[in-house]
């Protein structure tokens, strides 16, 4: 549909990023396009108490657009429904970045590039709208935007952006300068570099001497006996000790007849699979994993089996354990 939205005034600069990131995705995308102007009428409402004619004829423009918007999208759940939205949101800003941190770190430059970043950083803010943003999130967010910013000002200044991200003093490790190699010994060794190892296989006794003969050689014994034991009074001894007792063997041969009544029984779990059990889950806890799903959904949408993997093993982790891995 045809955006009719008043100019944004000078006095609302700071929204001016979200509503061109909008006007970019109204064919291509009309879900990040809904809710960066609805990101961009949120902060336009915060920025002043007072507005001024213009700010109040831009707003009520854009809102007048959303209510349009959502009627006309109403079945579209990515607009309607705020989990689904932010899942869509989520995945598309995650699919910007890692393709302009590929083609970064694969040196591949260009206005897409530095665009890519941008815009990744954009969705990132828009989806405080929402709530809070993760760690990795908000890590994404403030990389995106110094990486778009950089890569920017080396094209236009003719050098050479460094891919991946930059180390305090701009340099390489100090392993990679040196080449001196920090990594620790293999446990149980040492390096010796004035040790050489004895040819016959043994280390050398400092205190060993091969050619000295002991004071007192050993005594080599010279006669033995020749007297072999008596069988006899073998058997005779025997003949006296005392009768062994004698018990018959219940089970000759080791069989066992069965008995039903001497099995045990099988413990019976309490919900019956083990594979099954679930934990007790707070409101929020449920809310969250549902957001897993719907996320995973999303994903798929866009061929990303790995992320939707990932939520489905996380909401499932959530239901048994009711721990959340993120």
């Amino acid at each position: 549909m045809p955006v009719n939205i008043p100019d944004c005034p000078p006095s609302l600069k700071s929204i001016q990023h979200y509503l061109k990131t909008a006007s970019e995705h109204d064919a291509r995308d009309p879900v990040v396009a809904y809710w960066c102007r609805l990101h961009a009428l949120q902060v336009g409402m915060k920025l002043t108490n007072k507005k001024t004619p213009e700010e109040t004829k831009m707003l009520m423009g854009l809102m007048d657009w959303l209510e349009e918007e959502k009627t006309t999208h109403k079945d579209n759940e990515a607009i309607s429904n705020e989990v689904a939205a932010q899942a869509h949101l989520e995945n598309y800003a995650l699919k910007l970045f890692m393709y302009a941190d590929k083609q970064d770190r694969e040196q591949s430059y260009g206005k897409n590039v530095v665009k890519a970043f941008y815009t990744s950083g954009m969705i990132y803010d828009v989806l405080t709208t929402f709530g809070e943003l993760t760690d990795e999130a908000a890590q994404n967010r403030k990389y995106a935007k110094w990486k778009a910013a950089y890569i920017h000002n080396c094209l236009k200044n003719g050098e050479t952006p460094v891919p991946g991200p930059l180390t305090e003093d701009g340099e390489t490790s100090n392993e990679e300068n040196t080449g001196i190699n920090t990594q620790p010994e293999p446990m149980g060794f040492t390096s010796n570099p004035g040790f050489q190892p004895d040819p016959t296989g043994f280390a050398q006794n400092p205190g060993f001497n091969p050619q000295v003969t002991p004071a007192t050689p050993p005594v080599i014994p010279t006669s033995f006996s020749s007297t072999l034991p008596d069988p006899n009074a073998a058997m005779r001894a025997a003949s006296q000790l005392p009768p062994v007792p004698y018990t018959p063997d219940p089970n000759p041969g080791g069989f066992v007849p069965y008995d039903p009544s001497q099995q045990s029984q099988p413990s019976q779990p309490p919900y019956g699979d083990n594979s099954m059990m679930v934990a007790q889950l707070s409101p929020d806890q449920i809310a969250k994993a549902q957001k897993y799903c719907k996320w995973a959904s999303s994903a798929l949408n866009y061929d990303d089996i790995k992320t939707a993997i990932n939520n489905l093993k996380n909401a499932l982790e959530l239901l048994q354990t009711g721990r959340d891995p993120a």
